[in-house]
């Protein structure tokens, strides 16, 4: 199979059946052998109902619906799982990503030979204060961190190599760093291309202000776990043996002061708190890393989603 096209969705049902009449258009166009995995991410509309019709109508359509809304990155990780295709396109289905883009991110894959390639939208259609701003902080500050020379590491709109999918875990709001997932897994060729950016047409953005505060806390997770994951005492227990000699480089210091100036009064000096908050912290970070490496060697699968119905799987 050439292409699988894996859309998360939440209160979509308007725009569904156009686009699915549109990417239909463009496989046939194009002699692809596909297949389209829709995940409902627990919508409350009758988006359920209409990829029941649309699968009805598209054979080669397959749906998965969770219990509860779960989240974009559970969705996409459901859909990764499910996916055979040599190449996997990921998309939003609001309408504002273009399937036309479909076959020039295949082809960045297949004949250039990327591990996956990012769409940028490099002209927007969103509220320039309430997305386009933030979003330009948090790219900014995305390629500073993990060294990718991406201009749009949240768009949805991604071409995959079949192996990066199985090869990555995509859990609680990674989906806004997978490039940087994918080059922590080891695939290094990461590339970009300019997609078109649609208006929206049908429903309302169904992301906020606290996006922007979790993409950084999710940025740091995912450059700490590349880093560390498998081995946190290399970090913890790097910083913990740090302070802990500083504190008791210190503390040396100040008992030698008091054996030999006997009118030195440790405890109204600063130093003697010093070096007793450093030998202290030094400790706990290392009991932290420590802790860290037995949780580390004894994690079970972290993606556990209760799934409704599936159609076509």
């Amino acid at each position: 199979m050439d292409i699988s096209v894996v859309i998360p969705l939440f209160n979509e049902d308007e725009s569904l059946p156009e686009l699915s009449d549109w990417i239909v258009r463009v496989m046939d166009a194009n002699n692809y052998s596909y297949e389209v995995l829709f995940i409902d991410d627990g919508s409350t509309d009758n988006s359920w109902q209409v990829i029941e019709q649309i699968r009805k109508k598209y054979p080669a359509f397959k749906g998965i619906k969770f219990q509860r809304n779960y989240g974009k990155s559970a969705a996409l990780n459901a859909g990764f799982k499910e996916a055979k295709g040599d190449v996997v396109i990921t998309m939003d289905a609001d309408m504002q990503d273009s399937p036309d883009e479909i076959p020039g991110l295949y082809n960045q894959i297949v004949v250039d030979g990327y591990d996956l390639v990012s769409g940028w939208k490099k002209v927007r259609y969103d509220n320039k204060f309430t997305k386009n701003f933030p979003s330009k902080i948090f790219n900014g500050v995305a390629r500073k961190v993990s060294k990718i020379k991406l201009h749009d590491f949240n768009c949805g709109l991604k071409s995959y190599r079949l192996n990066v999918v199985k090869g990555i875990e995509v859990y609680g709001d990674m989906h806004r760093n997978i490039p940087v997932l994918a080059k922590w897994a080891g695939f290094k060729k990461i590339g970009e291309r300019v997609v078109e950016h649609r208006a929206r047409k049908f429903g309302v953005s169904k992301f906020g202000w606290d996006r922007f505060i979790h993409g950084f806390l999710d940025l740091a997770t995912a450059t700490f776990m590349g880093k560390f994951g498998k081995r946190p005492m290399h970090f913890f227990g790097l910083w913990g043996s740090v302070c802990f000699i500083i504190g008791f480089v210190i503390s040396l210091y100040l008992i030698f002061a008091k054996i030999f100036f006997h009118d030195v009064a440790l405890t109204n000096k600063p130093a003697f708190y010093i070096a007793l908050t450093l030998t202290l912290l030094g400790m706990q970070l290392f009991l932290a890393g420590f802790i860290g490496e037995l949780i580390s060697r004894n994690a079970t699968d972290r993606n556990h989603y209760l799934i409704e119905k599936k159609i076509g799987l």
